[in-house]
């Protein structure tokens, strides 16, 4: 296949921090498509905050929600929640070591109150692009709803903060049979760790492979670019892999190929490098 199909992390890898995408990275998304070449979103965000400024670049489709809803080109092909008796029973786990959770679900975001507190509280590491990210949500003033809203009718994903790693430990004795934990990069001194749980055998990679069906392609014409550790899956499976500068060491360490920071426009040198503009 002469094309091909690129997968775009969205914090941390295609905007630094809730700023707009820059004028190169735009430039840079639409030359390619331009020129054939797919190129789709896949980020840990749930559709309702993804954000107009964002969708409005021009994308062949988007991998959601770190890989639990795949659509391209307007069409839905897999949509995974779950149920919410697994919803409680990760709540009380993570409660019980008194950790603070966030509920990602197709309506919105729903946190226990004391999350808030405790990000305001925190400097992140500067390769830790979800906290950041969660941080620029408070101040920017994005929805976000109190658990005591929530549904409770099932959610995609649930992300956890902790102010000690020992808590996140203690819980994968009754949840990493299920779940891989995607824990971020933090700094040598912190007051909060953060992560997710995605399900197994429901992530970015397994996205990737259903999007790759959908176009009668292979996993080997993918580029995936990402900088966190729910980009893991993705980078193994993408037949080349790009961390960004500002990426988490681990994922720098696998990649293939290791690009500009995002504020650098790092998509943009490296699309030229590539040859896919």
């Amino acid at each position: 296949m002469d094309k091909k199909i690129v997968f775009l992390d969205i914090d941390g890898t295609l905007i630094s921090g809730l700023t707009a995408p820059s004028e190169r990275t735009v430039e840079a998304v639409r030359s390619a498509r331009a020129k054939g070449h797919k190129i789709l979103l896949c980020t840990g965000r749930n559709m309702p905050i993804i954000g107009r400024d964002i969708l409005d670049v021009g994308f062949d489709g988007v991998i959601a929600s770190a890989g639990s809803h795949v659509e391209v080109e307007g069409r839905v092909l897999f949509d995974s929640v779950l149920a919410e008796e697994i919803i409680q029973e990760c709540l009380s786990v993570f409660h019980a070591q008194g950790m603070y959770c966030r509920i990602e679900t197709a309506e919105g975001i729903y946190t226990d109150p004391q999350m808030e507190a405790l990000l305001k509280a925190v400097k992140p590491d500067r390769s830790n692009s979800e906290l950041i990210r969660m941080q620029k949500e408070i101040e920017a003033g994005i929805p976000i709803h109190s658990y005591q809203e929530y549904p409770r009718q099932g959610a995609y994903k649930i992300c956890f903060t902790s102010r000690d790693m020992a808590s996140i430990e203690k819980t994968k004795a009754y949840l990493e049979d299920r779940f891989v934990y995607a824990v971020h990069s933090y700094g040598n001194s912190t007051a909060c760790f953060n992560g997710e749980i995605i399900p197994r055998g429901i992530d970015k990679g397994r996205g990737m492979e259903l999007v790759c069906r959908y176009y009668d392609a292979g996993l080997q014409d993918t580029i995936a670019f990402g900088d966190s550790m729910n980009d893991l899956e993705m980078m193994q499976a993408a037949g080349i892999s790009v961390a960004m500068g500002n990426a988490c060491q681990t994922l720098k360490d696998m990649a293939d190929t290791v690009c500009e920071e995002v504020w650098k426009d790092g998509i943009y040198h490296e699309f030229c490098r590539l040859g896919l503009i």
